[in-house]
């Protein structure tokens, strides 16, 4: 394997038929930190958890994906040519830092083509990039939702989306994410009118 090439993972379950790039939660300082904290859903992560058992053997390649991008800005040439229509930054895992991110929207503007939907928690990130650079217009930004059973009534200010997670007593006609993503796009469509998701947390 090329040092310099990013791992792809190929969706499976719920992400049947749609790729993604990921990171090593075990490694991030940010997951480690939250995941303490028992009044947020990180604390029953179910990527800590699935990377700590039947998905150990993908912990080399989302290290490797973590090393890539969080260190410095990737050259274009090496960054990935993505012939999808729809793709996912963090299926598993997090920002790590800004050159994290810097390094996602590279991804972006080097395929114009693709529709690109990146999952993260830290808006401090996204603000802090934003300020000295615009996002991709082929981007969206979908806000996780660290607190359970409370979904959010509004989007934050540069995000598209915001992804909630409730328990299995939460009032059910709330829930709208089930099933496959690839026959649902809610969150990889920008101007649906559909800016709330809610899933049942596993």
């Amino acid at each position: 394997m090329n040092y310099n090439t990013l791992k792809i993972t190929q969706g499976s379950g719920k992400m049947e038929k749609l790729k993604s790039i990921n990171t090593n939660t075990l490694t991030n300082e940010f997951c480690i930190k939250q995941s303490k904290n028992k009044n947020v859903i990180c604390s029953s992560c179910y990527s800590i958890n699935n990377l700590k058992t039947f998905r150990k053997s993908c912990v080399p390649s989302r290290q490797h994906n973590s090393d890539l991008l969080d260190k410095k800005i990737i050259h274009k040439e090496l960054l990935p040519t993505i012939l999808d229509i729809y793709f996912r930054f963090n299926s598993d895992g997090e920002l790590i830092n800004d050159i994290h991110l810097i390094n996602l929207l590279n991804i972006c503007e080097k395929n114009k083509h693709t529709t690109f939907a990146l999952w993260t928690k830290r808006k401090d990130l996204v603000y802090k990039v934003e300020s000295k650079r615009k996002l991709p217009k082929n981007l969206i930004l979908v806000f996780s939702n660290s607190q359970v059973d409370k979904p959010l009534k509004t989007t934050p200010r540069l995000f598209h989306k915001t992804f909630n997670s409730v328990s299995d007593t939460f009032d059910k006609s709330a829930i709208n994410c089930s099933g496959k993503c690839v026959e649902c796009l809610k969150c990889y469509v920008k101007d649906n009118n559909i800016n709330q998701i809610v899933e049942v947390m596993k």
